[in-house]
């Protein structure tokens, strides 16, 4: 299994347009964060978690030709804006399998009616093929099976997701038990730390850490990071030795 970075950032990305702040300013790469997306290719299969509005020039950069399905956490804007930028994918392929929660699909159908208009449709648009998300429901792809992670980002609820030894976990500020135990015996957990001031709807720092801690994966990578957080070089310095911070375009394997 690959795992692509495709974006670590939270909603308004780094460098923050007209911001003076020090990480925003900074000339290390790893400083430079897009909206939060990941790219797993595991078994032959492409999938994609998230489409925020930095989707197009993420898929240039990573090189993804071909995608087998996306899969929504949530409806906020940073993690589905992109996805009117399917359309080359779509014209290559036909219609591409979206999950999401029922309430996701319902927003984005409103959202993006023109994409999910099945009558008189304009001809350039792109076309989707919507699969409801439920807790407790394998998704099936082939022999291959993706296990939905439920959470809490504050009042909302989100889908985290497990790709067997590797689960992707972002905008999650309470988590219950019963997710918990699905957790376990991982590789590689992706979790998000915001900042190290408290959030009403994301996990700080310590709390990500706190969180690694009860799941106990053997690697953990932070992600959804804000420029407040500091400077990629230096948080790093600071983390246990099996926890390290996302950044845009890393790659691993598993």
């Amino acid at each position: 299994m690959k795992v692509y970075f495709l974006g670590t950032g939270t909603s308004q990305g780094i460098p923050v347009i007209g911001s003076q702040h020090s990480v925003c300013k900074s000339q290390d790469p790893k400083d430079h964060r897009l909206r939060v997306s990941v790219w797993v290719e595991w078994d032959g299969f492409s999938f994609v978690v998230d489409c925020g509005p930095d989707f197009r020039q993420q898929m240039l950069t990573s090189g993804c030709q071909h995608i087998d399905a996306i899969l929504f956490t949530h409806e906020h804007s940073d993690h589905t804006a992109g996805l009117d930028d399917i359309r080359p994918f779509f014209f290559r392929q036909g219609n591409i399998p979206i999950y999401a929660h029922q309430r996701v699909l319902k927003n984005l159908e409103r959202r993006f009616d023109y994409i999910f208009e099945t009558e008189n449709r304009y001809p350039g648009a792109p076309g989707v093929t919507p699969i409801e998300v439920i807790d407790g429901k394998q998704l099936s792809f082939g022999e291959k099976f993706v296990e939905p992670i439920d959470a809490m980002h504050g009042n909302l609820q989100v889908f985290g997701y497990r790709f067997d030894a590797f689960a992707y976990l972002t905008d999650v500020k309470q988590i219950s038990p019963v997710s918990v135990a699905k957790l376990q015996n991982l590789e590689v957990l992706v979790i998000n730390a915001l900042r190290e001031e408290p959030h009403d709807t994301h996990f700080n720092l310590q709390e990500a850490l706190d969180f690694i801690a009860v799941v106990r994966p053997k690697k953990a990578y932070l992600t959804h990071i804000s420029h407040i957080l500091g400077f990629h070089e230096e948080v790093q310095e600071k983390l246990p030795e099996n926890v390290f911070l996302a950044y845009d375009n890393l790659t691993i394997t598993i």
